[in-house]
Formats: structure tokens, C-alpha cells, sequence
């Protein structure tokens, strides 16, 4: 790895670079959708992929996906220049899955839900229009062991995040190169490469069901020493471990 990165960055491509090979996510000319929402992570992620592909011993392509969720329908402007200098293809649209998720027609259910629903299909469909083989999500550790907390604690169910999972019929790969790398790290790799991220507009933000799970996480491991680190190992080996056994 160049000396030119920090440490953050370096440990964010390296982990991706891990996730890859071990969980078998990638095969050689395979087409790469990167959901890119505007937050770090996500961004991140189609960076460490950039470079990835420098040293990935066989070529494959890369898309940028952007769903304007349609809080702010110019939110994503600074995007499409930093796109255009990099290379990189992508797809940015705007669409009304926030407000529509947030209205009185969805009073009854949860927005959050709705709206990552409708932007999940929305990502399907655009792969299926490219001929994208695998869809990149910029899910991390921290996304990981929240998750998990939420499936038992609300659902009974021992579920986590798969990182390379099969969809409609095995015609597309949905893959989380991130999940070994902790959201703390990412932010310190986003600074470094001064990515052109932009906040998050939806008023549901800071108020969710995972947040929440966020909190309450932050209470266990303030009571319990190295529980944060624990935790976060023992579920990211279990995750890897799930993924190169489909493999």
C-alpha cells in the first residue's frame, strides 16, 4: 500500500480488499453498482473499489448509482463534477420516495422502512437496465452489530448482514465490501480524501430505530470492558465466515 495514505485509509482499503477476496465477491469483467447516497460511507466505498481495481488481479467495471431520495433535489450537485474527474459512469436521479414515505398515506408505517423499500427496488431495477452483475452497499461494522441487535431484540431473530448474497435467480450478487471496517474509520478516510459528502436531509435522521440501537450500544459498552471490540469482531468473523461458506 502507497505511503500516501493514512492509516484510516489504508485500513479501508485493505479491509475491502479482504472482504473481496475471502467472501469470493468479484469475478473477472464483472459490472459493480455502487449505491452512493452522499454519506460516507457509501462513498468511501466506491473509492476503496476504485482502487481496488488497480490491484485486483483481473479487470472489472464500476457504476456510480445516486437516488436522490427527494428532501433536497440539489443535494447530490457537487457530485456529478467530482464523477466526471474521476472517470467514473454512474446514474444520479432524483425521485420522491422520501416525501412519499413521509406522507399521510404512510402515516401508519414506518417511513424509514418505506423509503429504503422503495430505493432498494428502484437500485434493483437500475441494475437490471445497465446489466450490472453485483449492487455495492456501504453498510459497516458498526451497520453490522446494530442490525443484529435489532433482529433479536425486536424480531427473536440471530440475523446479521450477508456480505455477498444471491439475487433473483444468482443474475445479481448484493455485496458489503465494508462490513469489516468500523464507521470511525471511515470518517477519518473520508476526511483524508476529502470526498464531496453531503448531509443528510430527511427528518426522520438521528430519529430511528437504529440510532436508538445506537444509543442503547453505547450504554453496554460503557459498562463493559472491550465490549465494543468484542462485539464488533465476534460478529464481522461470523459474517465473513457465513460468506465464504456459501462461497
Amino acid at each position: 500500500m502507497s505511503k500516501k495514505f493514512s492509516y484510516a485509509q489504508e485500513v479501508c482499503v485493505k479491509a475491502v480488499g479482504k472482504a473481496l477476496h475471502q467472501a469470493g465477491m468479484l469475478w473477472p469483467r464483472c459490472r459493480v453498482g455502487v449505491a452512493v447516497s452522499g454519506g460516507v460511507d457509501s462513498f468511501v466505498l466506491l473509492q476503496c473499489l476504485r482502487l481496488r481495481q488497480r490491484i485486483v488481479p483481473f479487470p472489472f467495471e464500476l457504476m456510480a448509482l445516486h437516488v436522490n431520495p427527494g428532501f433536497a433535489a440539489d443535494s447530490h450537485a457537487g457530485f456529478l463534477p467530482w464523477l466526471a474527474a474521476q472517470g467514473i459512469a454512474s446514474h444520479v436521479e432524483v425521485s420522491t420516495h422520501g416525501p412519499q414515505a413521509h406522507s399521510e398515506e404512510n402515516v401508519n408505517r414506518s417511513a424509514c422502512f418505506r423509503c429504503a423499500w422503495l430505493r432498494r427496488k428502484r437500485l434493483f431495477e437500475l441494475c437490471a437496465q445497465y446489466g450490472l452483475t453485483h449492487l455495492a452497499l456501504g453498510h459497516n461494522a458498526d451497520d453490522l452489530v446494530q442490525t443484529f441487535f435489532l433482529n433479536l431484540c425486536r424480531n427473536g431473530r440471530v440475523e446479521g448482514m450477508g456480505m455477498n448474497e444471491s439475487f433473483f435467480k444468482g443474475s445479481l450478487r448484493l455485496i458489503r465490501p465494508l462490513l469489516l471496517v468500523e464507521k470511525k474509520t471511515i470518517l477519518k478516510a473520508a476526511r483524508c480524501w476529502q470526498l464531496p459528502t453531503w448531509d443528510n436531509a430527511c427528518p426522520s435522521a438521528g430519529h430511528t430505530g437504529r440510532s436508538h440501537m445506537a444509543e442503547t450500544l453505547e450504554h453496554v459498552y460503557a459498562a463493559i470492558k472491550d465490549a465494543r471490540r468484542c462485539v464488533r469482531n465476534g460478529l464481522t468473523r461470523w459474517q465473513l465466515g457465513q460468506a465464504c461458506r456459501t462461497e
